[in-house]
């Protein structure tokens, strides 16, 4: 049985996608706040992308197939190589297409592609215990939660306890030891 192909594509976050991506965020602002802070103005943005500059950090939009519309971002961060082959995950959607399953297929594109195409082993997702909606897509997509982290991130001007998730690739495979120590 064939699988059915995802409602979703990943597409690289470019600069050219500055005044759409600024124009989801003010519109996604109720949505995402405490959770997350994302750019939303056009200089915010130019100095946020600049975090994909050097390849340990990569940024995507979700893009629904049918109409190009951007339902939300996904970033693998901190991509660490070596013994470790990890990364940690920070998504959202966009208030005009929450609700509507589209970050599940996305994140399951990004597992996909984390796993297969950049060969990592393992992801985490940290998520603040109030953030339920972000807290079950996890869980739908398989995380296993790891503990409690105090004051792990500064969101909204307060330092904001996260519940570390975690993910590991459903087939292993070995670093090549060829491969430097991260």
């Amino acid at each position: 049985m064939s699988e059915m192909p995802s409602r979703v594509e990943l597409r690289p976050l470019t600069l050219s996608d500055q005044d759409e991506f600024c124009s989801l965020v003010q519109a996604s602002a109720e949505l995402h706040m405490p959770w997350m802070q994302l750019p939303a103005t056009a200089e915010e943005f130019r100095v946020w992308m600049r975090r994909f500059d050097d390849g340990t950090n990569l940024g995507f939009l979700i893009r629904v197939r049918e109409t190009g519309a951007a339902a939300g971002t996904v970033n693998i961060n901190s991509i660490i190589r070596g013994r470790y082959q990890g990364a940690s995950l920070g998504y959202a959607a966009f208030a005009p297409s929450a609700g509507q399953g589209y970050m599940t297929d996305g994140l399951t594109v990004t597992l996909q592609h984390a796993f297969t195409d950049l060969r990592l082993h393992r992801l985490e997702a940290n998520i603040q215990p109030a953030n339920k909606a972000s807290l079950a897509l996890a869980q739908r997509l398989g995380f296993r939660y790891e503990g409690l982290s105090p004051a792990y991130l500064y969101i909204d001007g307060a330092w904001r306890d996260h519940e570390r998730w975690s993910i590991t690739a459903p087939n292993p495979w070995k670093p090549d030891p060829s491969l430097p120590e991260a």
